[in-house]
């Protein structure tokens, strides 16, 4: 299993996430993930850095693979500039990308005004865009006249020597079954074994399984879990609420029915190197070839420090 770390773009300022991504390869991490968000989940994370900016910076400062974690291709961002976005990304790591794509949030994607689809809706549009994106990349002029996206005379004309990866996130059956249809890759965030062993028999065989978890690192348990619930209540809202709501202050409103001890569920909170690799088995029990992980809070030096000394030794 490759073990990554996972760089919070709703968390981070540009240089932090640029300190964190070289602190990350110095302890021994094999690759990264970059969350693309317009809006943080709540204003106590209070940063949205320009992804693509980001990606390009990555690129001059350490020499780990990165995947987007995820970005949406279909409303904020037409597919064809996020193809160009992509190619460019891929040209500036040496092949060390993916384009890891989702069906998106209301959050980040609802900013122009336009209505937001239904989840099918979504989904069809993901298949499309990924469609596009996988055209221009082979070259040549494209025109395309599809169903929601009209492309006239376009050219890449900076291209990688192999087309970027196309990782494919899905957290329900339809999004899973699209993902082993047309994805070089599946992402995820939880551990759940169905979801792999879905994806794997519909197509997507022995394709990369990719998957990331939070932590908060502190002196304690408790301590940790004060951390996550001050920067990410947002982690304990349940169902389809992460996809529909549209605004900070509504995450901040559903986040008030979270309790403070609810972040243990979905944080490895605390600085027990046991409990990292605890979590770490429970993604390898289910399936998945990676797992990133990510750390909220300020003390992200004890988290590489704990990786460095005691998690990857001994799963190496």
């Amino acid at each position: 299993m490759r073990i990554g770390y996972f760089l919070s773009s709703e968390e981070l300022t540009p240089a932090q996430l640029l300190e964190q991504a070289r602190g990350a390869e110095r302890a021994g991490f094999e690759a990264l993930w970059i969350s693309d968000h317009y809006h943080p989940w709540t204003d106590a994370q209070g940063q949205s850095p320009f992804v693509w900016s980001m990606i390009g910076a990555l690129s001059q400062v350490c020499s780990l693979p990165v995947t987007t974690a995820v970005t949406c291709p279909t409303v904020r961002i037409h597919p064809a500039v996020l193809a160009q976005a992509a190619a460019t990304s891929a040209v500036l790591h040496q092949g060390r990308f993916v384009l890891g794509v989702g069906s998106g949030e209301a959050l980040n994607e609802h900013i122009f005004g336009d209505a937001w689809p239904q989840a099918d809706v979504r989904l069809e549009m993901l298949e499309e865009a990924v469609e596009v994106m996988r055209e221009l990349w082979r070259g040549g002029f494209v025109n395309h006249h599809g169903r929601h996206y009209t492309v006239e005379h376009a050219r890449l004309y900076t291209l990688p020597d192999a087309p970027p990866p196309v990782y494919v996130s899905g957290f329900g059956p339809k999004a899973v079954d699209l993902a082993a249809r047309i994805g070089d890759g599946y992402v995820s965030t939880s551990p759940d074994a169905d979801l792999v062993r879905r994806f794997r028999a519909g197509g997507g065989g022995d394709k990369p399984c990719q998957a990331g978890f939070k932590a908060a690192y502190a002196d304690s348990e408790d301590a940790g879990a004060a951390i996550a619930y001050e920067r990410w209540p947002n982690a304990g809202v349940p169902g389809e609420l992460s996809q529909v709501l549209p605004s900070p202050r509504h995450f901040e409103q559903a986040g008030q029915l979270v309790r403070p001890e609810m972040m243990k569920e979905s944080f490895v909170c605390g600085d027990s190197a046991d409990a990292h690799l605890e979590m770490i088995d429970r993604y390898a029990q289910a399936g998945f070839d990676e797992v990133y992980v990510a750390n909220t809070g300020p003390h992200h030096e004890g988290l590489f420090e704990l990786y460095r000394t005691s998690v990857l030794p001994r799963l190496r």
